[in-house]
């Protein structure tokens, strides 16, 4: 609610045209609203993570719609779509592709695996090993893939969707810190509410057995996406909220209820994170109050509690807060 009261008191003509994204945006929302009950943070998330150019990790029990949602999201772009089930047996080429003898010209021939694909969802991505998890390095950060010595580019936009079951751990493999930071966010989704609950059911009564994709319309092709892209690579960022997101990525280094702190990475994700919060609201300017917006789901995977305090019950959230309170905010 205060963002939005900054928003509408902030009276300013943008240099950046910024109203095609907006309404862009607004009609994805609108779209899988269709769907999807109650979980507006989430899907505003995705289109942030989205137009900030980085892969997302969502988090949540079984059964709450997180790759209904993923789905859903696909959907409305105009853009290729495939999905990998992470299990312990999977091996790195059932993900990236293998080389297969052609018998009619005795040559090897590249056959690309699910991972070449625009939006890619990996179902419970902990659940496969070390190796296969290796494999994603490389293609999420560069955006490519090496195999036998031979390096195949990415179509634009790549973007990774991860969910994890944070309850059933029997079976899984922790990530790797370096896997974590590649990931701008991890989007912890709850339980609905009573009143969406509700909704949901009866939501799902009305189209009596309709596939809710049959629901959701396109709204986004990959031309406007890169336009939109641009553009909020474009939004102006002032010297004192560069400062600002410093600030507060430092003071996790050594916070003394933090075991590991953020990476220059993460100020980085956070930066373009409050791109995005700006350029969706119409801004084509950074204010602190999109730096807050971008803290958690950026830092709530990066940073690890001692573990003193996490046997205490402290949360990464709880520590955020706390940095955020002692940093000064830019006037």
């Amino acid at each position: 609610m205060e963002n939005e009261n900054i928003d509408n008191d902030l009276n300013f003509d943008n240099r950046i045209p910024l109203e095609a994204l907006k309404n862009a945006v607004d009609e994805i929302k609108a779209e899988l609203k269709k769907v999807i009950v109650g979980q507006d943070q989430f899907v505003e998330l995705l289109i942030v993570a989205l137009l900030a150019d980085g892969h997302v990790i969502i988090e949540g029990v079984p059964g709450i719609a997180k790759t209904v949602t993923a789905k859903l999201f696909a959907k409305v772009l105009k853009t290729d779509f495939s999905r990998i089930q992470f299990t312990p047996d999977l091996m790195p080429s059932d993900v990236l592709g293998t080389s297969i003898l052609n018998m009619k010209n005795s040559e090897f021939e590249f056959k690309k695996g699910p991972i070449f694909s625009n939006i890619v969802l990996i179902d419970e991505i902990n659940r496969a090993p070390a190796k296969t998890q290796a494999a994603l390095f490389e293609t999420m950060e560069e955006r490519q893939a090496t195999i036998d010595g031979t390096t195949y580019k990415f179509e634009a936009p790549f973007m990774v969707l991860a969910t994890q079951n944070p309850i059933e751990q029997e079976g899984t493999y922790a990530l790797p810190e370096a896997q974590l930071d590649r990931f701008i966010f991890k989007i912890k989704v709850d339980y609905p509410s009573l009143e969406d609950e509700v909704q949901i059911i009866a939501s799902h009564h009305e189209r009596k057995g309709e596939a809710p994709q049959t629901l959701i319309n396109t709204v986004l092709d990959t031309k406007s996406l890169a336009d939109y892209k641009t553009k909020t690579q474009a939004i102006i960022v002032e010297p004192k909220i560069i400062q600002y997101i410093a600030e507060i990525v430092s003071k996790t280094r050594n916070h003394p209820h933090l075991y590991l702190g953020g990476s220059p990475r993460a100020s980085i994700s956070i930066l373009n994170t409050a791109k995005a919060f700006a350029a969706i609201n119409g801004r084509d300017f950074v204010i602190p109050e999109d730096v807050k917006r971008a803290l958690n789901p950026v830092l709530n995977h990066r940073l690890i509690l001692t573990p003193e305090r996490e046997m205490e019950g402290m949360t990464t959230e709880n520590v955020i807060e706390m940095i955020v309170q002692s940093v000064e905010v830019p006037r």
